[in-house]
Parts: C-alpha cells; sequence; structure tokens
C-alpha cells in the first residue's frame, strides 16, 4: 500500500522504515495535512496523520476525491478527525490505542518532581556557579492525596506510581478499575477529588463532556496551592481560568506536557519567531510552571510500538478491509 505521512519528522521517518518489511510504499511529508496539502497524498492509498493533522470535512473530501481510502492516526486521540464525514465518505480511521502508557505515565512523574523539587532551576543555577537553595523549596510527596482523572490503561500505571510513592490516592472515571481499588484506590465524584486532593493529575481522553474539566468553578472547588499535572489532552484546561488560579496562588504548582493551542507551535523550532500566543506566553513567567512541547509519549519503546501498530492496521485494511484499532461512531 502506497501510504503519505504528514507532519512527519525525521525521527517518524527513521522507526517506520526500520519496522517496515516492505509490504507498504512510504513516502514523508513534513507540512501537516489539511485542505491546501492534501494535493500532496496524490496517488496513495492511505495517509498516516499525527494530533495537530487538520482531518476535517474539507479535508477529507480531498482525500476522497483523490482516491484515499484510509487514514492512519500514529497516536490514540482522534479529536482532531471529523468522524461522521469519514464515515459519510466511506473513509475509514485507524488508531494506535496504546503504544507505551508507560511512557506517559511515567512522564507524568517527572513533570511532578522536576517542578515540586526546582531541579530546573536548580539546574540553571548550579551550571552558573549558584549554589542558594533559596527559592528552592518543594514539599514530600508521601502521605499527599492526588487525584487521578481517568484511570484508563495511562492513569491506572500514573496511580500505581503515585501509590509507589506513599501517596492517598482518589480516582474518577467513569468505569472503575477493581484492581486499583483492590490496591487501595478510592473513586470519587469530581467535586469531593477536587476539594480533597494536593494533586491533581490528568489522563482522560477530551471529550465534550470533559472540555475544560479544570475551569474556574472546578478551581474554586480545590485545595489553595494544589498542584495540577496534564499529559493527556490541552483542552482539559482552560488555561485562562488556570493562569488567574496562578495569579491568585490558588494553584501553587502547573505542569503540563499539552496545550489547548498547541497546533501552532509544538513539534517546530520557534525559537527565531515573536511569540504569538499571548496566554501561553503568559503561562510561561510563573516561576511555579513547567511545560513540555508534548513529549509525554517520546520514547523509543514507543515509537517503535506506535510504527509496528500502525503498518500493522494498514496491512490488516489492505488484506481484509478492516481493522481491530478501527475508530467508529460511538
Amino acid at each position: 500500500m502506497k501510504v503519505a505521512f504528514f507532519s512527519s519528522k525525521r525521527y517518524d521517518e527513521s522507526f517506520f522504515k526500520e519496522n517496515n518489511d516492505g509490504s507498504h510504499e512510504l513516502s514523508f511529508f513534513e507540512t501537516k495535512l489539511a485542505p491546501r496539502s492534501v494535493a500532496l497524498a496524490e496517488g496513495a492509498q492511505a495517509v498516516c496523520v499525527f494530533v495537530n493533522d487538520q482531518v476535517d470535512r474539507k479535508t477529507l473530501q480531498g482525500l476522497k476525491a483523490r482516491g484515499i481510502e484510509y487514514v492512519a492516526l500514529r497516536c490514540a486521540g482522534y479529536n482532531n478527525v471529523d468522524l461522521p464525514a469519514a464515515q459519510e465518505l466511506g473513509i475509514k480511521v485507524v488508531r494506535v490505542p496504546a503504544y507505551s502508557p508507560h511512557a506517559v505515565a511515567e512522564h507524568t512523574l517527572a513533570l511532578l518532581l522536576t517542578l515540586n523539587r526546582r531541579i530546573h532551576r536548580s539546574y540553571n543555577r548550579v551550571r552558573e556557579g549558584n549554589f542558594s537553595l533559596e527559592g528552592l523549596v518543594g514539599f514530600d510527596l508521601h502521605g499527599l492525596t492526588v487525584g487521578i482523572i481517568g484511570t484508563g490503561k495511562i492513569g491506572s500505571i500514573a496511580t500505581e506510581l503515585f501509590q509507589g510513592f506513599g501517596c492517598q490516592l482518589l480516582c474518577h472515571d467513569k468505569y472503575e478499575n477493581e484492581s486499583l481499588k483492590a490496591k487501595g484506590a478510592a473513586y470519587v465524584d469530581l467535586d469531593t477529588l477536587f476539594a480533597r486532593s494536593d494533586v491533581i493529575s490528568l489522563h482522560c481522553p477530551l471529550l465534550k463532556e470533559t472540555h475544560h474539566i479544570i475551569d474556574a468553578a472546578a478551581i474554586a472547588k480545590m485545595k489553595k496551592g494544589v498542584t495540577i499535572v496534564n499529559t493527556s489532552r490541552g483542552g482539559l484546561i482552560d488555561t485562562s481560568d488556570v493562569i488567574q488560579g496562578l495569579k491568585t496562588g490558588h494553584i501553587g504548582n502547573l505542569a503540563i506536557d499539552v496545550y489547548e493551542e498547541e497546533e501552532s507551535m509544538f513539534f517546530e523550532d520557534q525559537s527565531a519567531f515573536v511569540m504569538q500566543d499571548d496566554v501561553f506566553a503568559r503561562l510561561l513567567t510563573f516561576p511555579n510552571v513547567l511545560v513540555t512541547g508534548h513529549q509525554a509519549f517520546f520514547t523509543d519503546t514507543a515509537l517503535t510500538q506506535i510504527a509496528r501498530v500502525t503498518l500493522a492496521n494498514l496491512s490488516q485494511l489492505e488484506s481484509t478491509g478492516s481493522s481491530e484499532n478501527e475508530v467508529a461512531l460511538p
């Protein structure tokens, strides 16, 4: 099968070529998929896209007009795909439901520990010969109450990691994980989780009901000085409301790997340009905010799994017309 890759980086090309057994003809393009770039897929049967590619109705219509039958997401999320339009046009959509949940869960802890113990600030000081400890006070995780919103594969692993630090765990999910409950985690409603948690970690998908799950109303219910960590989807947080919470001190720390308006920034070198997003720029001014650029998934284990599952999805589609990882309308 001929496959056109969009939003491609050197690491994508490397891992996909390494894991391709010759069954597929792969073409890689750095540009994002959008209506203006669909012509690059001419002659292909499938396109492979990432989280910030634009797979809306207009794009899908352009793909259909060029004979594209399949859209392969090399990620778990699919909120950037117009699924009703894909179904109407007869374009099948597949994804990688899990590539390395451990990578994302571990990055959650890495963000929290780095921010809490001010490791990023200490690193810069030491390199300048400054060994002062002023302003570097952190807190013990042991004994704190951590609220986990979303206990799928990633959230469940994060819960177990926090348990390893001796934290008390409160969880919230539509579906309760009996294994986590057996290990001492308690499932509670959101209001209880907000009120009792010292740390809140987000691990739920971006859906209509979870959009801006962290907003002014939610923040008002939280403990003063709460720490919030988001390695899931940027749209779970209302950034303007969070900034207000940081300004008042109600939010003590914020660590994020995702941002609601990240599409125009993340995965690209923007260092030579003036930042146009005033909200994001304001976020970066806080000393108690730590941001990474959507790298939680970024391990060799995850990249290998992404390549293997995506290629397997395409092989299944080519041979049978269906895939076990096909995304269907709810």
